[in-house]
């Protein structure tokens, strides 16, 4: 890898590490937002689904709009206008201010996070040179959600709540000098600039909708009218896109790219591998500090062994994808973090960090190490250099789309079981507890469906297997 192509990636890196940092940097950072603008309990968790509902619902038109008009143009906006909000977000006054700030700041990093990946894939010759490049990608990917954890304690413990968005300011200011001074203006920019208008407000409209039903599920439950409403809306306005794209001649997501096999199949194990992960990694923040009693700080020290280990592995995956291949990896990685997660569904109130949280850690970190780089890989294999934005919007709206839904089942089961609890008369910290139980095994459940796609429906090109 040239010295230039690793200026270019950690560029790239460093966007996709904004991006993943914010989804979960205010976690730890709650209770004190909560505090600090008097926000209404009910309406805290909009701090998390403002950002994800705008950011899942305009994935797919910010990879395509980078494809039409420039990835590199696309990009830079995209970060100064997250830079902007962050800095914004950091001097709210309001819940209300924060909330709306936060969807707009989600709706930045939709046009970031595949636009970033766009110009990877164009950078990076399929194979091994793509392959080490996306060990780095999937080191921030996967990792960066742990990370988030940790700084957000430290940040909001000595600095306070506010740094958790500040800091993103210099970041996204140094990236930009870069990106303008090291990656080219026009990367395989597409000549046709039409873009499917139709498609991009059914399928934005569409994924909003379902984002927004499945934070209306964990909160109202999934048969309550307004859930069902939004259900429906989501279901009519997809339906419409699929039969849009069928028709039109310049579609937003030409339905041929799902006949690569491994296209389908890499986001179809994405989804709830993201599901699982993200949903246990929220509960796990809760329990430790509401059940544990650990400060800030200590809760993000707790989760720092992951991001170490999925950088380590990660940064070998490229020799185990030469040596065995995406679907092997795929199987074992996603066996570990399965197993990981199961282990954590045995925690309880008087848990022990080091003999039964670490151990659990560890399986998780090994499994994402190994197995996000192949899914990854096995998601962006095959695809024509004129579609990588759209097989990089893609596999990052199969992410938040799983993220959400991950959030939503994952609280409606916790809240279901907590609340069970509570009636046969426990204590609010071992009803609490019996609901995180009951979250984490749903969360197993969800990545053993991700390993059965891996199993049946992935497959090895023998090119992949033998490269070197």
């Amino acid at each position: 890898m040239s010295k230039e192509h690793k200026i270019i990636l950690s560029l790239l890196s460093l966007t996709m590490f904004l991006v993943i940092l914010d989804s979960a940097i205010v976690n730890v950072a709650l209770p004190a937002i909560k505090k600090g603008l008097q926000f209404d309990a009910s309406l805290l968790q909009w701090v998390l689904t403002g950002y994800i509902l705008t950011f899942g619902g305009f994935l797919m038109l910010g990879g395509r709009t980078a494809d039409l008009y420039g990835r590199r143009r696309v990009l830079v906006f995209g970060i100064a206008g997250f830079s902007l909000f962050s800095l914004l977000i950091g001097f709210s006054i309001s819940s209300t201010m924060m909330i709306a700030l936060r969807a707009l700041q989600g709706l930045c990093g939709a046009f970031m996070a595949p636009t970033a990946l766009s110009i990877l894939l164009t950078t990076f010759q399929e194979g091994e040179e793509r392959n080490k490049a996306l060990s780095v990608w999937s080191i921030v990917a996967s990792g960066g959600a742990a990370a988030g954890v940790f700084l957000g304690g430290l940040l909001t413990q000595y600095l306070g709540w506010r740094w958790c968005f500040f800091v993103n300011v210099p970041v996204g200011i140094v990236a930009i000098i870069g990106i303008l001074k090291y990656i080219p203006p026009h990367i395989l920019e597409a000549k046709d600039k039409r873009l499917d208008i139709p498609g991009a407000v059914f399928v934005t409209g569409g994924l909003m909708a379902l984002v927004y039903a499945l934070t209306l599920a964990s909160q109202t439950g999934w048969t309550a009218m307004t859930t069902l409403v939004a259900l429906g809306l989501s279901v009519i306005l997809l339906v419409s896109f699929i039969v849009n794209e069928s028709k039109v001649t310049h579609p937003l997501v030409p339905l041929s790219i799902f006949r690569i096999r491994n296209v389908t199949g890499g986001n179809l194990i994405m989804l709830p591998i993201v599901a699982g992960a993200l949903g246990q990694f929220f509960f796990l923040s809760l329990y430790v500090q509401n059940v544990l009693r650990y400060s800030p700080v200590v809760s993000g020290l707790c989760f720092l062994p992951i991001p170490i280990i999925i950088g380590i592995i990660s940064y070998q995956a490229p020799k185990l994808l030469s040596k065995f291949g995406f679907k092997p990896l795929a199987i074992v990685g996603i066996s570990l973090a399965t197993l990981g997660v199961f282990i954590l569904s045995f925690l309880d109130i008087g848990s022990s960090y080091w003999l039964h949280m670490l151990p659990a850690f560890v399986l998780l970190a090994l499994g994402f190490g190994i197995s996000f780089v192949a899914i990854t890989v096995a998601a962006t294999s095959g695809v024509p250099a004129h579609e990588s934005g759209l097989a990089a919007g893609l596999i990052n709206t199969s992410q938040q789309v799983g993220g959400a839904l991950g959030l939503a089942i994952l609280a409606v089961v916790a809240n279901t079981a907590t609340a069970g609890a509570l009636t046969a008369g426990k204590s609010i910290d071992i009803a609490t507890v019996q609901g995180y139980h009951q979250a984490f095994l749903t969360a197993t459940s969800l990545m053993g469906i991700a390993l059965l796609v891996a199993i049946f429906v992935i497959r090895t090109p023998k090119a992949a297997k033998i490269s070197k």
